[in-house]
C-alpha cells in the first residue's frame, strides 16, 4: 500500500507537476509550506534540472527536504553544513543503487544525440508518456529514501 507521501507524490505528478515538484510537494506541509511556494520552489529541477537531464528531478526534491531537514543556518555551523551533505550523499547512494544511476538522462536510457538537446519545451502527458518513462517510479523511490531517512534520521 502506497503511503500517504507517496500517494500525493503520484498525485502531483499525474497532475502534471514535474518529478521535483511531485516529491518536495508531498511533504511542504509538514514543514508549514504552502503548496504553491513548494511547486515555485521545485519547479526549476524536473527534467534532470531545467530538463538538461542532469541530475533526478525527483532526487533533487529529495535534497530540498534534506536541505529543510539539516541546511546549515548559521555561517559558522560547520556541523550542520556537514551533516547536510552526509545526507544528501546518503540520499544520492541509497537512489543510485536502487535505480543504476542519479542521472535523468540515464534513467530515461537516452541515446548520446538525444542527451545533447535540452529542448525547453516539456513532453506531453499522455498515455504513452506515462507508460514509456521512469519517472514515477522514480518519485516513488525517493519518497521511500525520504520516508526511510525520517523515520531514522540517519
Amino acid at each position: 500500500m502506497a503511503t500517504d507521501y507517496k500517494q500525493k507524490a503520484r498525485d502531483l505528478f499525474l497532475q502534471g507537476f514535474n518529478c521535483s515538484q511531485a516529491v518536495f510537494g508531498a511533504f511542504a506541509k509538514d514543514y508549514d509550506i504552502p503548496m504553491n511556494l513548494a511547486l515555485r520552489l521545485s519547479a526549476s529541477f524536473g527534467g534532470g534540472i531545467g530538463r538538461m537531464r542532469e541530475t533526478c528531478g525527483a532526487l533533487c526534491g529529495a535534497c530540498m527536504i534534506a536541505g529543510l531537514e539539516t541546511g546549515q543556518t548559521e555561517e559558522s555551523d560547520q556541523t550542520a553544513k556537514q551533516k547536510n551533505y552526509e545526507t544528501v550523499q546518503h540520499f544520492f547512494s541509497e537512489f543510485g543503487q536502487r535505480n543504476g544511476s542519479t542521472r535523468c538522462a540515464e534513467l530515461l536510457r537516452l541515446r548520446a544525440e538525444e542527451q545533447k538537446s535540452h529542448p525547453s519545451t516539456p513532453a506531453e502527458r499522455t498515455e504513452e508518456y506515462y507508460r514509456s518513462r521512469p519517472c514515477l517510479r522514480m518519485v516513488e523511490c525517493a519518497v521511500d529514501i525520504v520516508e526511510e531517512y525520517l523515520k531514522n534520521k540517519i
